[in-house]
């Protein structure tokens, strides 16, 4: 799997998973333009963090995934793209539905006709576990039915879905990648885990939490994005869909006992109302079946949780220390 020298396009290059995957592909050699949110700042995201010969290697444009004309401009010439930039905060998915339809289904519109009408070779789609809803069945299979419990689900079903349809109707080379909760460095402190420890880390004896019951399947970022490295090298049919999980899961309140004791600190948790999904919203298990993604990507997660948790804590404590956590609450 080799990169070096490839025109590739990532979107939602400055937030958690994207800005990985960009300074992946350019340490290894790629021609990357990473498209990034327009701010009048001019800042971007988690790639102004990154050590200056990386940096230097990127082609940054900033813009709006939902400016079609702007999307078609940055997609051209482009031999490769993974689309990740989406609304992700199921929180406030709530609250501004119509802005998570405008972003993660109109952007997704956007970048497929770029794709369709540009000749590019490939398009990595960004998904996510919280398609599937509380399960019928576990582990969950790709072939699970799509349930929107959440306006931020529904969107991306939609994307999901007009990816399929992209794919049967005009063989637009797109190929959709599900990951199950991905964690690690630069993960915003909005999610749980990082919620959990920056708590911990601050010395609180009472963490804030929402729900302790459900239960995720975690990956690492490495791990998810090697996934989609492996997802943009492959030989894949258009339309494939493959998930990206460990087939484990632990519950919140396991996770909380688990770095109680990494961190060799006690506390307890309290319920946080905001933290709390409405009635009939909260998923109550994300357990994947990573077949699929052995079979058609060669692919299987290598960090453990415990390793996972490990790295994410230095870094934490590396970038408190420094106070360049400004951005992580994003």
């Amino acid at each position: 799997m080799s990169f070096k020298g490839k025109r590739v396009l990532v979107t939602g290059a400055d937030g958690f998973i994207g800005s990985h995957l960009a300074e992946t592909l350019a340490r290894q050699g790629a021609q990357v333009r990473a498209f990034c949110m327009y701010n009048s700042s001019g800042s971007w995201g988690w790639l102004d963090t990154l050590e200056p010969e990386v940096k230097s290697q990127l082609d940054v444009v900033l813009g709006d995934i939902r400016d079609a004309r702007f999307v078609m401009q940055s997609c051209r010439e482009m031999e490769l793209i993974f689309h990740l930039a989406a609304l992700i905060a199921i929180p406030y998915s709530y609250q501004a539905p119509e802005s998570f339809i405008d972003t993660n289904v109109r952007g997704t519109l956007n970048v497929l006709e770029a794709v369709r009408q540009g000749g590019c070779a490939r398009m990595v789609h960004a998904s996510t576990s919280e398609v599937y809803g509380t399960p019928d069945t576990l582990p969950i299979t790709e072939t699970h039915p799509l349930k929107g419990q959440s306006p931020y689900s529904a969107s991306k079903i939609a994307a999901d879905k007009l990816c399929e349809a992209y794919a049967c109707s005009f063989e637009t080379p797109v190929v959709v990648l599900r990951p199950f909760n991905t964690y690690g460095p630069r993960q915003s402190a909005r999610a749980v885990l990082p919620s959990i420890l920056l708590q911990l880390l601050g010395g609180a004896t009472e963490v804030r939490l929402g729900s302790l019951w459900p239960r995720r399947d975690f990956t690492f970022v490495d791990d998810t994005v090697r996934g989609f490295l492996q997802a943009g090298s492959c030989e894949l049919q258009p339309g494939e869909v493959i998930q990206l999980g460990t087939g484990k899961a632990v519950s919140i309140g396991e996770l909380f006992e688990q770095i109680c004791r990494m961190l060799g600190v006690k506390a307890r948790t309290v319920t946080d109302p905001l933290r709390l999904r409405p009635k009939g919203s909260e998923v109550a298990e994300l357990l994947s079946n990573p077949a699929r993604a052995r079979e058609r990507l060669g692919w299987q997660p290598e960090v453990s949780l415990e390793e996972g948790l490990r790295r994410t804590v230095e870094w934490i404590e590396a970038h408190t220390a420094g106070h360049q956590l400004e951005r992580y609450y994003v």
